[in-house]
């Protein structure tokens, strides 16, 4: 006597079709849904609560923060007189530009040698294939140490250069194995017939693979976008003119309280701004271009890092 098993069925709930639940499984209770829909809910509000405040804060008048006793939870008197302030050609929007351009320039170069180093790699039948992989993995494990890399930048006098914020941090070896695992994942006989009609290494790159991987590309894209325009150390380091430093090293004499921007000083000395609401403006300029990009990139992740990580 066989068994027999039901299909899964389509449930509705709500008036829409809900995925198909397997036939083992339980249907969830009215307290599980409740209890995750509460967990949700909380874990939201844990994000979005401390962006709220920062927001509010930086749209707040000195009036306003006074009557708060400091971050404010209420908006009132809404002003943008700190982004005003902020964007008027001082040393914040100097700032700005810089991380602009260190993030455009940097993500570039980044892309370009991690896709051509990850299309090489994924070539098993390529010169050194095997060596050159096995070079790069043992970066991940072995570094030089913090001394020998400021030793070399400076040597090669890439000190108070804007390339010392591109250089020693230019490659991820994570993301070139990723890249590496969705090109070995791209069927072989496409790129083999490609071949057959004449086309070369890059053309087969630039018109097969790069457009087959478009969702691994925009994800290992932001992590390097978000990588240059988050990275402050670097420029720690490395830039000793206070007008070559970028957004994030700003932002941290800012809340550090080293100093007022050039051009902001006056205007909180005399009551017109709240050197916290600056502050928090800062914060949310330094954080507006991440919060921007990244529901576009969202779709990809699942598509573009698990493919990209299981195979290779």
């Amino acid at each position: 006597m066989t068994a027999v098993i039901d299909e899964p069925t389509t449930r509705k709930v709500r008036g829409w079709a809900a995925p198909p639940r397997p036939v083992w499984e339980e249907a969830p209770t009215r307290a599980g849904l409740a209890g995750k829909g509460i967990v949700l809910v909380l874990a939201c509000l844990a994000v979005v609560f401390p962006l709220w405040i920062v927001i509010v804060t930086s749209l707040s008048t000195r009036r306003t923060i006074d009557e708060a006793g400091g971050l404010v939870m209420v908006p009132k008197d809404i002003t943008f007189i700190a982004y005003q302030e902020l964007l008027s050609g001082g040393q914040v929007t100097r700032a700005a530009l810089v991380s602009i351009g260190v993030t455009l320039v940097g993500t570039l170069f980044s892309m370009t040698v991690s896709v051509l180093c990850a299309y090489g790699l994924s070539r098993t039948d390529s010169l050194g294939h095997r060596w050159i992989l096995m070079t790069l993995l043992a970066t991940m494990f072995f570094s030089a140490g913090l001394i020998p890399t400021y030793l070399l930048v400076q040597t090669l006098g890439l000190t108070d250069s804007y390339l010392a914020l591109i250089l020693p941090s230019a490659i991820s070896v994570f993301n070139i194995l990723v890249l590496r695992g969705f090109f070995m994942n791209i069927s072989q006989e496409l790129v083999d017939s490609a071949r057959i009609d004449g086309a070369g290494d890059f053309r087969i790159l630039w018109q097969i693979v790069m457009p087959l991987s478009r969702a691994v590309i925009a994800v290992i894209t932001l992590f390097y976008a978000v990588g240059y325009w988050s990275a402050w150390f670097n420029a720690s380091l490395y830039l000793n003119d206070q007008n070559m430093l970028p957004l994030q090293n700003v932002m941290i004499q800012l809340v550090q309280k080293q100093e007022a921007p050039v051009g902001l000083g006056q205007a909180i000395r005399t009551g017109q701004l709240s050197g916290l609401a600056v502050q928090m403006a800062v914060m949310v300029m330094a954080l507006l271009p991440v919060a921007v990009l990244s529901p576009f990139v969202q779709k990809h992740f699942k598509k573009g890092m698990l493919t990209g990580a299981v195979k290779g």
